[in-house]
């Protein structure tokens, strides 16, 4: 409980500043805080902020925010509802006081299929396009999910309960609660209550294969799982069955194939022997012995790591093909792989299990190599004090979910104090901020405005694309010029919401697009805009900081005045023609703004300067690796290379110099050489230290 309550603590310490700093309500700061987790988590695929509340009582109608159009998320209609308390200490409620809060929220969902109560709105309200949305596309809408946010401690025991059903569409509700969030933030899991009971829920356990020997590192099983529950189990569930790191590259390739949805149509008993089936990890699982032999009785936090397609494609049967789904089954390779390995294990799984994908659904984990450097260059690279501040600071790249949360909580009062002077909890950024800032200032607004876990698969495929075939690319320069946008793009949230055009709504898409546009006018053929001096200084210039609030407004406009025929402002948001409006208007930002450009050849020469620094400190470095490791190691490097023949007569003298250390010191390029004849071998096998 102690831990919960320093959570609250925090919590409400962060939304209050980010709140004072911006000028927004605390419940938007905590809506825009706790909907990121949402998507994270798959609960959500997108989340946009669209409050709209009238009447008392049990004429009462709210809601705080959306999922985005239900047609891109396989008709599942999102709602959510907040449920946020100004106190300084934990509160708490249950199941009781669920109906008072989601009551209003249904009875809105009610009101807004009706044209007269949207008609009777003004466009511009929230409300309208959420009206507007839900009348376009209630023929498509498969399912209704309610989510109920609150910064409370949930005492109740249900969760992702079925409620009525709304004319033959089924409703769900779940509870994210402050105990779930701090369970999210501190571990990256908020998953305990998915557990599939194959004896309680479908009236007998599964029938399986152990395909893994008693001790072995880890237990796999066989499975045939019949259609209607593999349905089932994702009607409820959803995303959340999709490995998150690589949910939205999976959710890719997640709508139905019409090829498969033609032979669970035409030929359901032939869809197993045509099916490759699916590849799946879970924390635990309960076996049993029955009548007919071994099985599967519980499988805790089952998800899908290669087969979304084939699972999507299944559910839409329960619309399409539901007479046919009792003929079709689909085989299950699952792998129990316990928490803490899930990081090293799972990506791989998944990589090999995707290999027909051009990019690698590794490249998407938090434990890639392009992660992995960021977080160094993170925990390294010092940034000068602000003007009017003390102490030097760092930024934390939080690669994995956890990482800051964990790392501060382990510390003494005195040494807290001494993390939070290095890294300022306003320098926190994860992976989906990450490409927030990169795609804001490369001309990919629409694309970030998609929500942060599509987003993030765009960039991530980018990077996959790039590291393949090149690093070089990803260094500390990249690395403080990262940091110069992540500054850029945290003033202007800032700034936007205190400027007298802004009239709530549409923050994060603004910001984006600002900045976005400024990045685009400012890039020229020969000027680019000076990152150098904004990392340097952790600070916007004022001239800057005017031409992006320019771009602000006139973003703020095109979003606001979509097209004729486009109502919903959030979606359009989200097109390449609302980027396009933006990028082609011509804006004044000044002649001070020509202070805040670079030329580009002398933006290059940092950039070569740093790249001739990396490669003085790699020779350093290795030459340092091979003098540590002595000349009796790479005497035995040498005899095993020889004797399998694997060497060249290049990588040969180099080894014997080597060899013959201190009699002869090897230079800093014939040291790289040695260590990458050793990684060569070490990949062929022939080494392992």
């Amino acid at each position: 409980m102690k831990e919960l309550e320093e959570y609250h603590q925090n919590l409400m310490a962060d939304i209050g500043r980010e709140a004072d700093a911006s000028g927004i309500l605390m419940v938007e700061a905590f809506f825009d805080r706790m909907t990121e987790r949402l998507t994270e988590a798959g609960e959500l695929e997108v989340a946009d902020r669209a409050y709209y509340q009238s009447g008392e009582g049990a004429q009462k109608l709210r809601i705080d925010g959306y999922a985005g159009d239900p047609r891109d998320s396989e008709g599942v209609l999102g709602l959510i509802v907040c449920d946020f308390v100004d106190s300084d200490g934990v509160q708490t409620f249950g199941k009781g006081d669920v109906a008072p809060i989601l009551n209003p929220l249904i009875r809105f969902l009610k009101k807004a299929r009706n044209e007269a109560f949207r008609d009777a709105l003004n466009e511009a309200n929230p409300a309208f396009q959420i009206s507007d949305l839900i009348i376009t596309t209630w023929s498509q809408v498969t399912k209704v999910k309610l989510i109920l946010v609150s910064n409370r401690r949930y005492i109740g025991r249900d969760d992702a309960v079925k409620l009525a059903e709304l004319e033959d569409v089924p409703v769900t509700w779940s509870v994210w609660d402050l105990a779930r969030f701090e369970r999210f933030d501190r571990s990256g899991q908020a998953r305990e209550d998915l557990v599939i009971d194959f004896a309680s829920d479908f009236g007998a356990p599964l029938p399986a294969l152990k395909a893994s020997q008693t001790g072995a590192a880890l237990e796999s099983y066989l499975l045939i799982v019949p259609g209607e529950q593999l349905a089932a189990i994702y009607d409820r569930w959803g995303a959340r069955l999709l490995e998150a790191n690589v949910r939205s590259f999976l959710q890719a390739r997640a709508k139905t194939n019409k090829g498969i949805q033609k032979t669970i149509r035409d030929e359901p008993e032939l869809f197993f022997p045509y099916n490759n089936g699916l590849s799946a990890t879970a924390d635990d699982v309960s076996c049993v012995r029955t009548d007919k032999g071994f099985a599967i009785s519980s499988i805790s936090n089952l998800q899908i790591v290669n087969g979304a397609q084939t699972t999507g494609s299944i559910h839409a049967g329960l619309k399409s093909a539901k007479e046919q789904l009792p003929q079709v089954f689909v085989q299950m390779k699952l792998t129990v792989v316990p928490p803490e390995r899930s990081e090293d294990i799972v990506p791989k799984i998944s990589e090999y299990a995707n290999t027909q994908n051009k990019v690698n659904a590794a490249d998407f984990f938090s434990n890639h190599p392009f992660h992995i450097r960021i977080e160094q260059f993170s925990r390294d690279v010092i940034f000068t004090a602000r003007e009017g501040e003390r102490h030097d600071s760092k930024w934390f790249y939080e690669r994995s979910r956890g990482q800051f949360i964990n790392a501060r909580g382990r510390l003494t009062a005195a040494q807290q104090k001494k993390f939070d002077l290095e890294f300022p909890k306003a320098q926190l950024f994860s992976k989906t901020d990450l490409a927030k800032f990169a795609h804001s200032a490369t001309g990919r607004p629409h694309i970030v405005s998609r929500g942060a876990q599509k987003n993030f698969a765009e960039f991530a495929k980018e990077i996959g694309e790039t590291w393949s075939k090149s690093d070089t690319e990803y260094d500390e320069l990249w690395y403080r010029r990262l940091i110069a946008r992540a500054v850029i793009f945290r003033k202007l949230e800032a700034e936007v919401p205190k400027q007298p055009w802004y009239e709530g709504g549409y923050r994060a898409n603004i910001v984006t697009y600002a900045m976005a546009k400024v990045f685009h006018d400012a890039n020229g053929e020969k000027q680019v805009l000076d990152l150098d001096t904004i990392w340097r200084r952790q600070a916007v210039p004022d001239a800057l900081q005017r031409a992006l609030l320019l771009a602000a407004a006139e973003a703020h406009f095109v979003i606001t005045h979509p097209p004729s025929g486009v109502r919903n402002m959030s979606e359009w948001a989200k097109q390449q023609a609302c980027w396009n409006g933006l990028k082609g208007r011509k804006l004044d930002y000044g002649a001070e703004f020509d202070g805040c450009l670079v030329l580009k050849e002398i933006a290059r020469t940092s950039e070569r300067d740093e790249r001739n620094k990396k490669r003085e400190i790699d020779g350093i470095s290795a030459q340092s690796e091979v003098v540590n490791r002595g000349p009796e190691f790479w005497r035995e490097i040498l005899a095993r290379g020889v004797a399998d023949r694997k060497l060249t007569p290049k990588d040969q003298q180099i080894l014997g110099v080597c060899a013959s250390m201190p009699r002869q010191l090897p230079s800093e390029l014939q040291s790289k050489h040695a260590i990458n004849v050793l990684g060569r071998m070490r990949e062929q096998g022939l080494v392992s230290g």
